[in-house]
């Protein structure tokens, strides 16, 4: 995956798991960097890894793994490797 390709403004919503309800939290990417907000406040920074978002500390041991799918990306997020919910991000 290009890291061009998830450049944007994305609408996260959840799709299972352990999840909580994802009410306002959008991912914005630009490059191989970008941040969850919630609302319109930047929460938890990232670095973009291929298809994975690598949270930065205190949050390394959390990675969001993409797969494209026709509408956007379908993504697992994890623990230190473990799945513990699914989500998916559409463009803004």
């Amino acid at each position: 995956m290009s890291v061009t390709e998830l450049d944007g403004l994305w609408k996260v919503e959840r799709a299972g798991g352990f999840l909580p309800p994802l009410i306002g939290v959008r991912k914005l990417i630009h490059g191989r960097r970008g941040e969850t907000q919630v609302g319109h406040v930047s929460a938890v920074p990232f670095r973009v890894d291929g298809n994975a978002l690598r949270y930065c500390r205190p949050f390394e041991s959390f990675v969001d793994v993409l797969e494209p799918d026709q509408d956007g990306y379908k993504g697992k997020a994890t623990f230190r490797g473990r799945e513990f919910g699914r989500f998916v991000m559409r463009r803004i």
